[in-house]
Parts: structure tokens; sequence; C-alpha cells
């Protein structure tokens, strides 16, 4: 009976150990404003020849409002197309369990910049959107994995297949993108 309850101990231990942490790169408030922003965490990455994509997500909460950032980082030896996020932009995703959850964009207009890496000849195009998150279906995104993601930019619309794991050789780091809004969302309600 002893191992029984010290197994049983061990076990709720482990489950809750295996729960995600919240920590912040950015907490601030004041009197009249509040921000938590945690950390970057690679959601989608694609290598084919001369041209890499990185996307990234990062939760936040400003003044009460949970919002979703995204950053889109491309390079290429090639042009790279400027990419925008209009006011009509929208992230739509599809969980595992069929339900879609629509993101609607914060922003007016934020286009891609572009920069030049003179060291590697790579041009290079960062994009950063704000995206709120809307009450349909808002607990969903804590109860099921994406399976899907679309995120419909200024001029044309790109599907996202998000893996269960992501293990990137290029920035050297471990996510789970299916799971990440289960396991962070909680760190800006």
């Amino acid at each position: 009976m002893k191992n029984l309850l010290s197994l049983l101990l061990l076990l709720t231990l482990s489950v809750n150990a295996q729960k995600k942490d919240c920590i912040y790169d950015v907490e601030e408030k004041t009197d009249s404003t509040s921000l938590k922003v945690l950390p970057n965490v690679l959601m989608h990455e694609k290598i084919f020849g001369n041209t890499s994509e990185y996307l990234f997500f990062a939760l936040l909460n400003n003044d009460g409002t949970p919002m979703l950032s995204i950053q889109q980082l491309q390079k290429s030896k090639d042009f790279i197309k400027t990419n925008c996020i209009a006011k009509n932009s929208k992230i739509v995703i599809q969980l595992l369990n069929g339900k879609i959850i629509t993101l609607l964009s914060s922003d007016e207009e934020a286009c891609s910049v572009l920069t030049y890496d003179a060291k590697e000849k790579n041009n290079i195009r960062i994009l950063t959107g704000y995206f709120y998150f809307t009450k349909t279906n808002y607990e969903e995104l804590k109860n099921s994995p994406i399976s899907l993601m679309r995120i419909q930019f200024a001029g044309e619309t790109i599907d996202y297949v998000l893996k269960s794991v992501l293990n990137s050789e290029t920035l050297k780091t471990k996510s789970n993108p299916d799971r990440y809004l289960m396991e962070f969302l909680k760190c800006v309600e």
C-alpha cells in the first residue's frame, strides 16, 4: 500500500513538473499600463536551396488584452518579395479537434523590411504583425493542438502545417509548435 501511495505521489509531481512555466521577455507594469511578452518560439522552418523561412510566435498581454505576435524571417541569395499585413489580414487556425479559430490583425498595415547581410551575401526580410484573439472558441485553443494554420497576408494566403516537434538544425532549438497555444495561453490571460 505504501508503494502505491508513493507511486501516486511521484506521478502527481511528475505531471505538475511537466507544465510549462511562464517566463517573460518583458514584464512591465505602471499605474496606467501593463505589458507581458513571452519569448519568441519557432513555429515553422522551411529551407529550400538558397532560401530559408522562419515563422516565430510570441504571446503577449497588452493592458489586459491577450494577443499573438508573429514574426516572419526570410533569407535568400535571391530577391525576396515584400509581404504585408493589412487591417483585414487574419490568421485562421484549424485545431486537431476540427474547430476553426480566427485571429484578427491589430495593424493598419505592416510590411516586411529588407536588409542585406554583406558577410553571408543574403537578402533578409523581416515582417512583424500583431493579432487579436476573438471570444469565439477561445477556450478551444487551450484544449486541442493546432493541425493547420493559414495566414492571410495583404496579397496572398500561406498555409502552414505545424509539427508536433520541430528540431531546428539552423537555430539549434527544439519546439512544440502544435501545442504552443495550449501550453502558454494561460501566461497572458
